[in-house]
C-alpha cells in the first residue's frame, strides 16, 4: 500500500479535510460518474481557506458583503457541494448521494441558482477565473462609489480554484491579465498544481512557467506545498496583505490524495475510484466509518459556519445602519442597485428619449444612436459599467460621462483591450456581484471569440448587454474577414438571450430600454456601421416596437403579400413597399427587430402582425437566410446571404449579392 505524501496538518484539520474526500468518492461512486481527484487533491486547501478566511453565512447565502468563492475547475463539483454541506448551506446529506441526477441540486458542474452558494457556473474551464476577475472588478468598483473614509461598508475578497486546464485556455490569458493591469489586490486564487489532466501527465503539453507568466501580469505569485495546512494560511494572509496585486498561490498537490493505487495518476482524474479502491482510502485516510456518506457531529461541528456567518453579517448590517444614518440617500441607492431594481422613474424618462428620437428623425448609423442612448440612459442609472474590447471609437460604446475605472476607484467603464472572451466572461462576473449593470462591445464577427461566454450569460440568467457594430456585409470594404453572416443566426437560436437589430434610432433606444429592464437574460444590440434613414411612425407605432416586431407599413387595399425585415433592410422593404403599393400589390412591412420576444406574444398579436392566411412572405435581412424559413414558410422566399462576403464598397457588395430594392420587389412578385 502506498504511504500518503508528507503533509503537516494537524490532527483534527486532516480529519476535517478528509470529510471532503470521504463525501466525494462516495458520490462520484453512487453516481458512477464524475471527478473525485480534484476534490480530493484540493482539500486541505479548502480546509484552510473555508473555515478560516472566508466570510459568509449559510443562512443567507446572498449577504451583500460575504466573500465571493469560485471554483473555476468545475469538475471538481463535489469539493464545493461538499463545502457547502459541512458549512451548514441547504444542500443536505440526500442532495451529496443525489449527485449527477435529474433536477439535483449538485448537478455534474456547479449551475448558478441550483443551490445556495455556487456562486457562478463553471466547467468550461478558464471562465471562472475571468468571473472571478468579474467579481473582484465589481467589488473595486462598488466600493470606490459607495465607501466612505469612516464606512469602508463595501470590503470583501474573492477566493478562486483553478486548475492546469483553466490556465491553459486562453481566456484565463486575458483575463487574468487584465486583473494585474487594474490592481485587483483582493482577488486571490489558488492553482492546483498536480500536474495531471485526463490525458495524464500535462508535462508533455503544458510546460509554461506559470509563475513567471503571473508574475509578468503584475501578480504576487507564491508557492506552497498544497497539503501544509500552516504554508497555506501564511501564504493567504501574505496574499491579503498586498493591496495593489492579485495573488496566485501555486499548490503542489496530490490528485486523488489518499487512493493508495490512484493517488498522482489520471486514473483519479475523471472517473469513480471504484469501491474496492474507496475501501482501501479510508484505511490509509484513517477513517474509522466505512459506511458511505456518514460524517461524525464532531466533524459537522467542527464545519459548521453558521454562527459565525451569522455574527458576521449581524456585525455588518450594524456597520450598515450607521453607514445609512449618516449617509442616507448613498444607503438607498446601494440597496436599490445591490436588489436589481431600476429606478421607479426609469421607465417614463427612457419613454421622453424615445419620443424625442422620434421626433427628431435622425438619419445615422445605429452604432451612433446607441451612443446617444448610452448618454441618455446611462446617467439615469449609475450602475451601467460599461466596457469595449478597444474600438470604442468604433463601436461607440463611450459617452460623455464615461471615467476609466484604471484612474478612477469610482469609475465606471472598463478598457478592456483586445480581450473579446475575457471580456465577456469578467462582465458576467461583474453581473453576479450585484450592483452593477455591464455591457461589452465589439464587432459582431469578433462575437465568435466570445461565444461560449455569452451562452453563460444566457444559462445563468445574467443582464449583460453586449454592443455589436459592424453587422453586415455594410461595413464594406474590410471584407469577408470583418463581415458576419451566420453570427446573427447563431445568437437567435441561443435560448434565454435576446438579439436585438434595430433599423434606426428609435428602435435603437427602444433594443437598449427593454434590454436594460430584462434581468433574468443577457440581450445583444446589432448594430450598423453606414447610416439608415429614419422611419415615420405613429405613436402606437412605438409603443409596439417592445413587442419584437410590428407593422411598420399597412397595405393598400387587400393584403397580399408580408415583407419581413430587420437593421439595415429595413428601408429596402419599405422603398420595395413604395414601388409593390403603386404597382397596385397589398403588402405590409413589418419590422422584426427582436424575433426571439416576438414569438412570446400572445397568439392574437402574431396573428394581427402575421396572419395566418397570407402566404406569400419575404424576408430580408443582409445575413445567412436559413433562420427566416421559420417565419416566411418553405413557400417564402429569403433574401439574404448564402456565401461570405467579399472586399468592396458596401453599396457594390449589396447590389453583388442582391439585397435591393429590386430583388425584394420580384420575390413578391413571385409569390402573388
Amino acid at each position: 500500500m502506498t504511504s500518503l505524501p508528507t503533509f503537516n496538518p494537524s490532527l483534527n484539520e486532516r480529519h476535517n479535510a478528509n470529510a471532503i474526500r470521504i463525501l466525494a468518492m462516495d458520490a462520484v461512486q453512487k453516481a458512477n460518474s464524475g471527478h473525485p481527484g480534484a476534490p480530493m487533491g484540493m482539500a486541505d486547501i479548502a480546509e484552510v481557506v473555508w473555515r478560516e478566511f472566508l466570510n459568509h453565512n449559510p443562512k443567507n447565502a446572498k449577504w451583500a458583503n460575504r466573500d465571493r468563492f469560485v471554483l473555476s475547475n468545475g469538475h471538481g463539483s463535489m469539493l464545493l457541494y461538499a463545502l457547502l454541506h459541512l458549512s451548514g448551506y441547504d444542500l443536505t446529506i440526500d442532495d451529496i448521494k443525489n449527485f449527477r441526477q435529474l433536477h439535483a441540486k449538485t448537478a455534474g458542474h456547479p449551475e448558478h441558482g441550483y443551490a445556495d452558494g455556487i456562486e457562478t457556473t463553471t466547467g468550461p474551464l478558464g471562465q471562472g477565473i475571468a468571473n472571478a476577475v468579474g467579481f473582484a472588478l465589481a467589488e473595486k468598483t462598488l466600493a470606490g462609489q459607495f465607501n466612505k473614509p469612516d464606512n469602508a461598508i463595501i470590503d470583501h475578497y474573492t477566493y478562486c480554484f483553478l486548475g492546469d486546464g483553466c490556465l491553459m485556455e486562453g481566456v484565463s490569458h486575458e483575463a487574468c491579465s487584465l486583473a494585474g493591469t487594474l490592481g485587483l489586490g483582493k482577488l486571490i486564487a489558488y492553482y492546483d498544481d498536480n500536474g495531471i489532466s485526463i490525458d495524464g501527465e500535462v508535462e508533455g503539453w503544458f510546460s509554461d512557467d506559470t509563475a513567471k507568466r503571473f508574475e509578468s501580469y503584475n501578480w504576487q505569485v507564491l508557492r506552497v506545498d498544497g497539503h501544509d495546512a500552516d504554508a497555506i494560511r501564511e501564504a493567504t494572509l501574505q496574499a491579503k496583505a498586498e493591496t495593489n496585486k492579485p495573488t496566485l498561490i501555486i499548490c503542489k498537490t496530490v490528485i486523488g490524495l489518499g487512493s493508495p493505487n490512484k493517488q498522482g495518476k489520471e486514473d483519479s482524474h475523471g472517473a469513480p475510484l471504484g469501491n474496492d479502491e474507496i475501501a482501501l482510502t479510508r484505511t490509509e485516510l484513517g477513517w474509522a466509518n466505512n459506511n458511505p456518506f456518514e460524517i461524525a457531529d464532531e466533524i459537522y461541528q467542527a464545519w459548521n459556519a453558521c454562527d459565525k456567518g451569522n455574527k458576521l453579517e449581524s456585525d455588518w448590517n450594524a456597520q450598515f445602519a450607521d453607514y445609512q444614518a449618516k449617509y442616507p440617500s448613498e444607503a438607498d441607492e446601494l440597496q436599490r442597485r445591490l436588489s436589481g431594481e431600476l429606478p421607479s422613474d426609469f421607465d417614463a424618462k427612457a419613454d421622453e428619449f424615445i419620443k424625442a428620437c422620434q421626433a427628431k428623425g435622425d438619419t445615422i448609423a445605429t452604432r451612433k444612436a446607441s451612443q446617444n442612448a448610452i448618454g441618455a440612459f446611462a446617467p439615469l442609472l449609475p450602475e451601467v459599467l460599461g466596457g469595449s474590447a478597444d474600438l470604442a471609437g468604433s463601436n461607440l460604446t463611450l459617452w460623455s460621462g464615461a471615467k476609466g475605472v484604471q484612474d478612477h476607484a469610482d469609475g465606471n467603464y472598463v478598457h478592456y483591450g483586445v480581450r473579446e472572451f475575457g471580456m465577456t466572461a469578467i462582465a458576467n462576473g461583474v453581473a453576479l456581484h450585484g450592483g452593477f449593470i455591464p455591457y461589452t462591445a465589439t464587432f459582431l464577427m469578433f462575437m465568435e471569440y466570445a461565444r461560449n461566454a455569452v451562452r453563460m450569460s444566457a444559462l445563468m440568467k445574467q443582464r449583460v448587454i453586449n454592443v455589436y457594430t459592424h453587422d453586415s456585409i455594410g461595413l464594406g470594404e474590410d471584407g469577408p474577414t470583418h463581415q458576419p453572416v451566420e453570427q446573427i443566426a447563431s445568437l437567435r437560436q441561443t435560448p434565454n438571450h435576446f438579439t436585438w437589430r434595430p433599423c434606426d434610432t428609435v428602435e435603437t433606444a427602444v433594443a437598449w430600454k427593454v434590454a436594460l429592464q430584462t434581468a433574468n437574460a443577457p440581450s445583444s444590440l446589432i448594430l450598423s456601421r453606414q447610416n439608415l434613414a429614419h422611419q415615420d411612425r405613429t405613436d402606437e407605432q412605438v409603443a409596439l416596437i417592445e413587442k419584437g416586431a410590428y407593422v411598420l407599413a399597412k397595405e393598400q387595399g387587400d393584403l397580399q403579400a408580408i415583407i419581413i425585415a430587420t437593421g439595415s433592410e429595413v428601408d429596402l422593404a419599405m422603398q420595395a413597399h413604395k414601388v409593390l403599393s403603386e404597382q397596385g400589390v397589398g403588402v405590409r412591412v413589418v419590422s422584426m427587430p427582436c424575433a426571439e420576444i416576438f414569438v412570446k406574444q400572445d397568439r392574437d398579436y402574431i396573428e394581427s402582425v402575421l396572419p395566418s392566411d397570407v402566404r406569400a412572405r419575404v424576408a430580408v435581412e443582409a445575413g445567412i437566410t436559413d433562420y427566416w424559413y421559420k417565419f416566411v414558410g418553405l413557400d417564402g422566399k429569403v433574401i439574404g446571404m448564402t456565401t461570405f462576403g467579399e472586399s468592396a464598397p458596401a453599396k457594390d457588395l449589396f447590389n453583388h449579392f442582391g439585397i435591393t430594392t429590386d430583388k425584394v420587389v420580384e420575390a413578391v412578385k413571385s409569390l402573388v
